[in-house]
């Protein structure tokens, strides 16, 4: 890990502290506030924390000023964080009035932790189960916000109870706070889900709760998406394919998907059967897998790189969901690479260049990459796993890519490189992961020829870059805060008769941009009964990239009054100059003008 990324983990690992420490004074704040409250959870989360509450009466957010001021007072008194290691008998005594702290223990007697607990802490007059780290004692916690309330059902069950949820944050400086908060203020404007609505987008419907309707707009939007990928992936070898979205459960038990994924799976009771015997494909891999097995192979295929825009399914309970960035409906951009192991650093480092570029195209920074390490359920031998992880070690070195190290958090059957991306308000978003995995081409008893004739196993990568369509689009909503570069904006040119007699002449303009050898150019015509100001206004509400102003100086002379929506007049031009200027923005992908 390089010094920057060391310092970068040291700040969020300072920072996790305070606000897990932060969590345990606002259950205190609220102990003192609302005696009879019961207490669920209260973790650190990426920039802030929570802590979850079951109330006799319902708080709202006008409640959250009362609560802070408790907090301060607490703050102010200096209170250490003590922390004691107890019996699972002790705790029940603690706890016997706390159902869902009573509930937590019985959770951990029958995973068969023992008898003992890693810790309590107390701060005040409230003990929590905390393992900890903690700060030492209140009057470090310097600066803090409680931000706003939310519902969440009590271990993410919707047959739990529906608790209330305070979100805050905390951070060492009133700057960084400041900056914050203002980040989340410029967050709410950006929002994906109210400018999708605004720009007629796409929309959700009870119907299909959790899966995304795609209007025109946003569809075209979606198929630009696919057009770059595909265009992108010729050029680099890879062939597509698709595969079923059901597969039998014979094929998810091979895989390890009902033992590690169930939860997450839809799965299918066909008539003919008793219990559910095929599942809905969270996943791509297995129907990737299975073309694989259609025929012999050789090493001369390889490496043998299969792409497919494969539409899967996850079950996310509803205080999941957000808008298209978490769906339960929604496209992979997944590919998979079969490959010697001689062949594997250096198709995982063409992976990387890949998102590298891929990003680059669409404005997006990478603000970190993490080699995520093998987790606490997973399949393959310590020794698969050891020479997984090793590979994927060298690659990042040998490539000189400051990375982070993400213990725990690798896939169920491999490590993997996740990239995280930084948008134009500074958030970082999780996108591309590439996975390294051993232990699948053995499940499924995946060989290829080898020179001499023999047969051996291949090593699988698998690679998404946008990560889903319908996350990555909703980023790139967020990121351009609805202003698409134009060869992404779902209309590009509206072209705006200034009266009625100038109707024509708009007509002829549109049907130019259609006019063969040409870039494909978006363009409409408002021909509204409306002043030439208002339909102005409209389209930079629309966000749409050009308006062209048509009357009789522009008819005559063969131009267009060219306005971007920034407000910004370019005057008038020659038509043909103005469709070669646009033509060639949107063939380069530039975010020019």
């Amino acid at each position: 890990m390089s010094n920057s990324s060391a310092q970068s983990a040291d700040k969020n690992q300072r920072n996790q502290r305070i606000r897990h420490s932060t969590s345990h004074i606002l259950a205190t704040a609220v102990g003192e506030l609302y005696p009879d409250v019961k207490f669920g959870i209260g973790p650190a989360i990426e920039d802030g924390f929570y802590y979850d509450f079951e109330f006799k009466k319902p708080i709202s957010d006008a409640d959250l000023p009362k609560i802070e001021e408790e907090i301060k007072k607490l703050i102010s008194q200096k209170l250490p964080f003590v922390r004691k290691e107890i019996s699972v008998g002790e705790a029940r005594k603690i706890f016997t009035d706390q159902p869902y702290k009573l509930e937590l223990l019985e959770d951990k007697a029958l995973s068969g932790n023992g008898s003992h607990l890693p810790s309590t802490y107390k701060v005040g007059g409230f003990t929590d189960l905390c393992k900890g780290p903690h700060i030492k004692n209140t009057s470090q916690i310097k600066c803090f916000k409680l931000t706003h309330l939310a519902g969440a059902y009590w271990k993410g069950s919707e047959k739990n109870p529906m608790l209330t949820r305070i979100y805050g944050t905390a951070f060492p400086t009133q700057k960084e706070l400041n900056d914050y908060l203002k980040l989340q203020e410029e967050a709410k404007k950006r929002d994906h889900r109210k400018i999708g609505k605004d720009l007629d987008l796409f929309s959700f419907h009870p119907e299909a709760p959790g899966d995304v309707f795609w209007h025109p707009k946003g569809y075209t939007i979606f198929k630009e998406l696919v057009k770059y990928w595909r265009k992108i992936h010729d050029r680099e070898k890879y062939v597509e394919v698709r595969t079923p979205e059901l597969l039998t459960r014979e094929t998810w038990d091979r895989s390890g998907h009902t033992t590690n994924f169930i939860e997450k799976m839809y799965r299918v009771l066909t008539p003919e059967a008793g219990e559910w015997d095929m599942a809905v494909k969270p996943m791509n891999c297995d129907g990737g897998m299975l073309i694989y097995k259609s025929r012999p192979r050789s090493y001369k295929e390889f490496p043998l790189k299969m792409g497919e825009l494969g539409v899967v399914h996850r079950y996310e309970s509803s205080g999941e969901l957000h808008g298209i960035i978490r769906p339960r409906e929604f496209t992979q951009d997944d590919a998979h690479i079969y490959c010697t192991p001689d062949q594997v650093k250096d198709e995982l480092k063409k992976v990387i260049d890949l998102c590298f570029e891929i990003y680059e195209t669409f404005g997006l920074k990478i603000d970190r990459i993490e080699l995520s390490t093998r987790p606490e359920n997973s399949i393959g031998s310590d020794e698969i796993w050891e020479r997984a992880e090793t590979v994927m070690s060298e690659v990042l070195k040998e490539k000189k890519v400051p990375h982070q190290i993400n213990e725990g958090d690798g896939a169920f059957y491999g490590p993997k490189f996740d990239f995280h991306l930084k948008d134009s308000v500074g958030r970082t978003w999780q996108c591309g992961t590439i996975q390294l995995d051993f232990a699948q081409p053995e499940n499924f008893d995946l060989t290829y020829i080898t020179p001499e004739g023999t047969k051996e196993r291949p090593v699988m990568i698998h690679r998404t870059i946008y990560g889903s369509l319908e996350r990555f689009l909703g980023i790139l909503i967020e990121h351009y805060a609805g202003n698409f570069p134009v060869w992404l904006a779902p209309v590009q040119v509206v072209v705006i008769p200034i009266s009625e007699r100038h109707t024509e002449y708009a007509k002829s303009v549109v049907s130019t941009f259609a006019r063969p050898g040409l870039a494909h150019i978006r363009g409409q015509i408002d021909d509204r009964d409306e002043t030439m100001q208002a339909k102005i206004r409209d389209a930079q509400l629309q966000k749409i990239p050009y308006m062209l102003i048509v009357g009789d100086k522009e008819e005559k002379a063969g131009t267009v009054s060219v306005r971007l929506r920034s407000g910004e007049d370019l005057k008038a031009m020659p038509l043909e100059k103005f469709i070669e200027r646009i033509s060639k923005i949107i063939n380069s992908k530039s975010f020019d003008y």
